[in-house]
């Protein structure tokens, strides 16, 4: 048994060539769209405040930039990726292909804290605008329905003792369950069972929505950012990552989050029409224009409240009610954007996780159950289903600052994966066709790996804790089950005339 044994990148083109369960109907602007749709949401509607409120101040744009700048370096190396392999499953594809079966379960097992806790983190700051919006209607649903049973504080002196952080600093909250949350899953759960098209057209209406209010609250905003709100532009410490560049380090790990959306767009390259020409495109296209977005928005959104006021669900809301009686219009509309820009990121979170989990099957490193495809909608329904289900009960029970910060810390180590996975192919397979060729990848890549490491080394104890966890969680499934049912090890073994073990 070598559990470092790869898959070939030709047994992968010849899946692309026989596997057709899942339907191809997604071209550029598509895709394009879903890695806006998944990366314009909760990073700007929620994230941003919270994070210059407890970490940055102003200087939340320095956090922005540097995400954006990992981003960038990881987005060249996926870009290349999604074209040499135009399959499902992503980084866990990837990673089987250059590093080999048990990186790439670890992989594929991390990605699941990126996507379905990123739906069910989205989901609780959906619930968040969508209850304020129903106040301002008169609709007043009961508190104990709309909000997580408990929260998390991290207990004083616990470091790296993971019994007291799995055990300690738990707060009742009086709550019963967050049902909005809940509901949206649901209803997002049942619109990717139907169909990727389906799906698809209802995140570019979405996508056309938010991205209208977006540039509306920057375009206005403008006109009334007090410049006193940026004084200090780069807040004193006040302790160990709050403020100062500690605290700018700690809040772009924690907004790391928001940038996941370009990694949605690779695990749909099974269901592009031309993978190999549109899946960069699609990738490094709506990074371009979300990173451009998010320093835009976090520029005024600091500029027309302080800071310190921005700790709140609703952060955008708060700066719409600073500018003053006169743009009490806007507030809905803003709301309305946020419902409409989260709507979208749940949907391409849960799109992904299934897919994830459809590859990972096909390989037998998962039951047959999580690639079954529906026989009219041929989309994986069973996974979608397990993935909603999962989905539904975190967004109902967990706060979003305890999910953001496990939802980062995952998508930062597959990050790192990926960008050292181009650099050791180009020297294992360098006889590959690449349809697009990451630039200088000698450089790009180990500073993708290095900026991805150091956004992790700023978070806090209790999230890496939590990780490690969910790894040796994940190490036993797959010891347990995937190494006994893999494929690839079954095959070598009937190549090698032994017994598959």
């Amino acid at each position: 048994m070598n559990l470092f044994r790869r898959k070939k990148i030709a047994d992968l083109h010849s899946e692309i060539l026989t596997d057709h369960g899942l339907k191809r109907a997604l071209g550029p602007v598509n895709l394009t769209a879903l890695g806006i749709g998944a990366i314009i949401g909760a990073g700007i509607f929620v994230l941003t405040g919270q994070a210059a409120a407890k970490y940055a101040g102003p200087a939340i744009v320095y956090s922005f930039i540097l995400a954006g700048i990992a981003c960038a370096l990881a987005g060249l190396c996926y870009a290349e990726f999604s074209a040499m392999i135009p399959v499902s499953g992503s980084a866990y594809t990837y990673g089987y292909a250059t590093l080999g079966e048990l990186i790439a379960w670890i992989i594929g097992w991390d990605l699941i804290l990126e996507y379905l806790f990123a739906a069910s983190t989205v989901a609780v700051g959906w619930s968040g605008y969508v209850v304020s919006f129903l106040k301002d209607l008169g609709i007043v649903i009961p508190p104990e329905f709309t909000s997580a049973p408990y929260n998390h504080v991290t207990p004083e002196g616990a470091g790296w003792n993971i019994w007291r952080l799995f055990t300690e600093g738990w707060v009742s909250t009086g709550a019963v369950l967050n049902v909005p949350a809940m509901v949206i899953v649901g209803f997002v759960t049942l619109l990717l069972v139907i169909g990727i098209t389906e799906s698809a057209t209802f995140n570019n209406v979405i996508v056309a929505i938010k991205l209208t209010v977006i540039l509306a609250f920057v375009g206005i905003g403008l006109a009334y950012i007090n410049r006193e709100n940026w004084d200090p532009f780069v807040p004193p410490a006040l302790g160990a990552g709050q403020f100062g560049w500690e605290g700018v380090l700690r809040a772009a790990g924690v907004i790391f989050f928001a940038y996941i959306g370009f990694d949605a767009v690779s695990t749909a390259a099974q269901e592009a029409r031309n993978a190999q020409r549109d899946m960069p495109i699609g990738i490094l296209g709506s990074l371009a224009v979300c990173t451009v977005l998010y320093i835009a928005v976090s520029l005024v959104l600091t500029g027309v409240v302080n800071y310190k006021e921005l700790n709140v669900p609703d952060p955008i809301a708060v700066a719409i009610n600073a500018l003053g009686d006169g743009l009490k219009w806007l507030r809905p509309i803003v709301k309305i954007g946020a419902i409409a820009g989260l709507s979208s990121v749940i949907l391409v979170m849960m799109l992904g996780q299934p897919r994830i989990f459809y590859a990972m099957s096909k390989d037998g490193l998962l039951p047959p159950v999580f690639s079954q495809v529906h026989q009219r909608f041929r989309t994986p329904w069973a996974a979608t289903v397990l993935t909603g289900s999962v989905a539904m009960a975190v967004a109902g029970l967990f706060p979003i600052g305890l999910l953001g910060e496990l939802v980062s810390i995952g998508t930062l180590l597959a990050f790192a994966i990926v960008c050292a996975g181009v650099f050791v192919l180009r020297f294992t397979d360098p006889q590959i066709h690449r349809p697009f060729r990451t630039p200088a990848f000698w450089l790009v890549s180990p500073l993708g790996v290095l900026f991805c490491l150091w956004l992790m080394y700023g978070l806090p104890p209790d999230t890496w804790a939590r990780l490690l966890v969910w790894m040796a969680l994940g190490l036993v499934i797959y010891f347990f089950y995937g190494r006994r049912h893999s494929k690839v090890q079954r095959q070598a073994a009937e190549n090698s005339n032994g017994p598959a073990r």
